[in-house]
């Protein structure tokens, strides 16, 4: 039987105006409650994915090797070896992950997988990523150029390589793994970055940075640091067609309350059914999409 987790092993801010675009503080201040330097608290949520014979980890979150300047200046919180310590209180270890899924390479979604010297924090994973977006992040524009720490995850990737442990993905949409009956797909998505992953199943889809939170449903809510936002309005439409059609459970990565929804097809789409995460509360939780 397939089991689903989401586990929360940290929480970092960004500022609350890039976070929203072109939607207006006294609107999106309604929805998430800015600090006295404008930014918001958002979760750095994963998901391990468990199959007969696989132990799948979705995203790493920001890792815990960027030091206090970086820290103080993100307001990242959370202990050491964060996805370790979690994945022990569920008795698993470093060596129980056996994939390692990449929706994209920002340092809040692959930092996990670094560690302060170029070894393998999951030494028997295979990773999963798009060949064309590691190839956007050895060489983006000026505009994103901070969201990649290529010095970091590209030593890391060219190991895994090496060791032939690396499952390149193509296309807009296809199969990442398969474990006998249980198959892991993924649709890609452009406008936040290029050729960005979304893991799904017959249960899920993990929306990454395509609909961060649950305040980013309605179509306009779109980041400012989306690279073509008037593209991620257009994914997000056939995303939720697509979600509707097939009634997936939306998994939310950033979403400081809620884990995940359900969508209805009311004006410009809504929530149905949002799931009480608890980041704050409960760093582990599993999941049931009945």
């Amino acid at each position: 039987m397939k089991r689903y987790f989401v586990l929360h092993p940290a929480v970092f801010k960004l500022d609350g105006g890039a976070m929203f675009g072109i939607i207006p503080k006294p609107l999106w201040s309604k929805k998430i409650s800015p600090d006295e330097h404008n930014r918001i608290e958002m979760a750095l949520r994963v998901m391990l994915v468990q199959t007969a014979h696989r132990n799948i980890l979705i995203d790493t979150g920001i890792g815990d090797y960027h030091g206090e300047k970086f820290d103080d200046r993100f307001g990242v919180k959370g202990p050491k070896d964060p996805i370790i310590t979690l994945l022990n209180t569920i008795n698993l270890t470093k060596d129980d992950i056996t994939d390692v899924v990449l929706t994209h390479l920002h340092f809040d979604h692959v930092g996990g997988l670094h560690s302060n010297e170029i070894n393998l924090i999951f030494p028997k994973a295979t990773l999963h990523l798009h060949r064309e977006h590691y190839q956007y992040s050895l060489n983006p524009t000026p505009r994103d150029a901070g969201s990649f720490q290529s010095e970091f995850f590209k030593p890391l990737i060219e190991k895994y390589q090496s060791l032939n442990k690396v499952n390149w993905l193509s296309g807009d949409e296809g199969i990442i793994l398969k474990d006998g009956d249980d198959e892991l797909n993924f649709k890609v998505s452009h406008g936040h970055t290029p050729h960005m992953i979304h893991p799904y199943d017959e249960k899920f889809i993990f929306m990454a940075d395509l609909v961060p939170t649950s305040s980013h449903i309605s179509l306009p809510w779109v980041m400012g640091y989306d690279i073509a936002a008037g593209t991620t309005t257009s994914d997000k439409e056939k995303f939720y067609e697509f979600i509707m059609k097939n009634e997936l459970t939306m998994v939310f990565e950033h979403d400081p309350q809620y884990w995940g929804s359900k969508l209805t097809h009311q004006k410009d789409y809504q929530p149905l059914d949002l799931r009480p995460g608890k980041a704050n509360d409960r760093q582990i939780l599993e999941l049931s999409f009945d």
